[in-house]
């Protein structure tokens, strides 16, 4: 009897929860200039301690200029939310909000605003909405977005005469419903080559499609937030929650990686966008993704990663400014325009 009672008391033990490690503090001096390492455009998805959302210009170490959004839509009541942002070479703005996307020039006015539809009903008969969190520019005239939905498009819209030019059911991860819409696509891009490059969240995988919409290449990628075709021909993925920025070459394997563990001092949670830069650095950021908003402020937001896994420069501000969650930056000081995918290296 004593030892059954001795081994239920090890093995009673051995299953205990354990209680969760604290979230690690930042490094007391992280590399680089802070925010004067680079001019930058910056914001995040779902701050929702306050009231608006903010997308942050970023200049001279400084904030020179700011743009707001309820984080509650107005029109739908619904959750709003910046997905995707692009300044373009003449300062216009384009960004996907979750109920839309919109056009602004640099002071802010709005050249086109884009809201999505009810797709639907409920057995409750509380409405349906599809979201936009994919948008990027197609020269000055045209606009290139996911609505997912029941089912998703992808869409064209022509600014010059307001009309959709092009429109695309895409498959997506089964039952398609109200559930499944929110997690079936973030971003989205156009390369240079013109054909589309697909970040199926949900299906957990990147596929590449010609402009007739035939399956060209595709790769396994777990949750994926981000999806960029590099110069050298791979493909670069963000594995959102699974914090880790992999390079994958046309055969599928992957040739370079940052994960968590990797960068001494800094932990990653979400790997939201991720960019190339024409130095070969990478930069990425760093969602929230299964901390709590108590420990928010420890997350450092953004790093920049040499090939051979370096932190060269990393922000952490949350206070003076607080610029919130990491979802997208875009470095004004790196060569190339936008709307002509040239920052896709």
């Amino acid at each position: 009897m004593k030892i059954f009672t001795l081994f239920f008391c090890l093995a009673a033990a051995a299953n205990a929860q354990t209680p969760a490690a604290p979230y690690p503090a930042p490094p007391p001096v992280l590399p680089g200039r802070g925010l004067a390492q680079h001019d930058f455009l910056y914001t995040g998805e779902w701050d929702t301690r306050k009231p608006l959302a903010t997308l942050f210009l970023i200049r001279g170490g400084e904030v020179a200029w700011t743009y707001q959004i309820p984080t509650k839509d107005e029109s739908n009541g619904q959750l709003s939310e910046f997905s995707d942002i692009h300044r373009l070479s003449n300062g216009d703005i384009l960004f996907a909000y979750k109920t839309g996307w919109r056009k602004i020039t640099a002071d802010g006015k709005t050249i086109h605003d884009y809201k999505c539809p009810q797709v639907g009903a409920g057995p409750d008969g509380k409405a349906i909405w599809a979201e936009c969190h994919a948008v990027i520019p197609v020269g000055n005239d045209q606009v290139l977005f996911m609505q997912n939905g029941l089912p998703a498009k992808l869409m064209l819209f022509n600014l010059a005469t307001g009309k959709i030019a092009m429109e695309h059911a895409m498959t997506t991860k089964e039952p398609v419903d109200a559930k499944s819409i929110h997690g079936q696509f973030r971003n989205v891009r156009l390369t240079r080559a013109g054909t589309y490059l697909i970040a199926h969240m949900n299906l957990g995988r990147v596929i590449e499609y010609d402009k007739n919409f035939n399956e060209v290449w595709s790769c396994d990628a777990p949750s994926v937030w981000d999806a960029v075709r590099l110069a050298n021909g791979n493909t670069m993925i963000a594995g959102n929650q699974h914090a880790f920025v992999r390079e994958i070459n046309p055969s599928g394997a992957i040739v370079w990686e940052v994960k968590n563990g990797d960068l001494p001092g800094i932990t990653l949670n979400g790997v939201h966008q991720v960019t190339r830069l024409a130095n070969g650095n990478t930069v990425l950021c760093n969602w929230t993704a299964g901390v709590k908003r108590e420990d928010w402020p420890k997350i450092v937001q953004v790093i920049e990663v040499t090939p051979d896994k370096k932190a060269v420069w990393a922000f952490n501000s949350w206070t003076n400014p607080d610029l919130g969650p990491a979802s997208c930056i875009q470095l004004l000081d790196e060569p190339g325009r936008d709307e002509a995918q040239e920052l896709m290296r």
